[in-house]
């Protein structure tokens, strides 16, 4: 997963909380007396509240320090800046994000209400108090709450994408599975009851016993015949069909597919067409690739497919089962995998004779 909008989104957060507690931090500092020390104490327990509620989730911490915070830093500060004001604001603003259900707005408003309060007892001028708090926690919301939706709508969808990849391997594997119960199923039941019937006729009625033998055993040989040809044809797939299926997949998972290819036939065809599918399935499991490219060409004897995403894979000397297979089916034919990663790009590239 790629972390870079939740890191952007957190950073987002800091700076909207750092510059909730400037106006107060300003604030306190002008004024006068001792007690500027005590407003000071009383921003810093707010920052550090947030930090706690952030990173270890207890959101206890900063609903304490927010009731801590109003004798502290309610009293300091010259009253035209409305220094407590900007504390619930952020207050507001912060409790949707972290809160959730009903909640979230039963806090908020909750907020906007206890900054009413304060600034009635403070300065008289519970109405500023209230603006204040309702415009900054309102702009706290517009600034990170979108982001956050999106990041939830953006996590959605890359589980989504990783589901499909793992249904359409489900759904194959089902399919081979039923393809194979139906042709043995039959046969072996049949099978079974002719070498039973031949057992009980070997002392009584050899001629017939043998009968039946032989024809358990052809109904054996005919079985196996019939497995053999429906392994090959889930083996031999048509690599122009493959090529499209997996544009027309990648670009439903919205990622955006090119695709250059020369005609290859053959084994050649049938062992690209493979890795292409496991190609397309590391794909769709690197949840923020956006672009793919495939590019298939013929030179000195050999057809060489390279499948590159900007999707970030895990490291090439850590392969998978897929890769590991895919490379073993391909030495059996004289051909080669090998895999690429850079900071930005993830190569696979198969080599098979042409």
């Amino acid at each position: 997963m790629n972390d870079l909008p939740h890191a952007a989104l957190r950073w987002t957060l800091h700076v909207l909380w750092a510059a909730t507690l400037a106006v107060p931090l300003v604030s306190v500092l002008r004024e006068p007396s001792a007690s500027r020390w005590l407003g000071v104490l009383g921003v810093l327990i707010m920052a550090l509240a947030y930090a706690v509620a952030v990173r270890e989730g207890r959101l206890r911490a900063l609903v304490v320090a927010t009731l801590v915070s109003i004798p502290l830093v309610a009293p300091v500060g010259p009253d035209e800046l409305s220094t407590w004001a900007w504390i619930g604001g952020g207050a507001a603003g912060f409790a949707p994000l972290l809160l959730t259900g009903v909640w979230r707005w039963m806090a908020a408003f909750g907020a906007v209400v206890l900054s009413g309060l304060v600034g009635f007892f403070v300065t008289r001028d519970h109405t500023t108090y209230q603006m204040i708090a309702a415009a900054v926690g309102a702009t706290i919301i517009a600034m990170a709450g979108l982001p956050t939706w999106f990041a939830g709508l953006l996590a959605q969808a890359r589980t989504g994408r990783e589901a499909q990849a793992e249904l359409a391997v489900s759904e194959e594997r089902l399919r081979f599975a039923r393809d194979v119960h139906d042709l043995l199923g039959h046969r072996l039941t049949v099978i079974a009851l002719k070498a039973e019937l031949a057992g009980r006729l070997a002392a009584s009625d050899p001629e017939r016993s043998a009968a039946e033998a032989f024809e358990a055993q052809r109904l054996a040989s005919s079985a196996l015949a019939e497995v053999r040809d429906a392994v090959h044809g889930y083996r031999s797939v048509n690599l122009p069909e493959q090529l499209e299926a997996v544009r027309n997949v990648l670009r439903e998972a919205g990622i955006r597919c090119t695709v250059s290819d020369v005609p290859v036939h053959g084994e050649g065809a049938t062992q690209l067409a493979l890795a292409l599918r496991e190609a397309c399935t590391n794909v769709l499991r690197h949840s923020h690739a956006t672009w793919c490219m495939i590019d298939i060409a013929e030179h000195d004897g050999e057809v060489r497919m390279t499948v590159t995403n900007d999707g970030v894979a895990v490291d090439p000397s850590r392969q998978g089962n897929g890769i590991r297979g895919m490379g073993e089916r391909l030495a059996a034919v004289g051909g080669k995998v090998s895999v690429e990663r850079s900071s930005t790009e993830f190569t696979v590239q198969v080599v098979v004779p042409a």
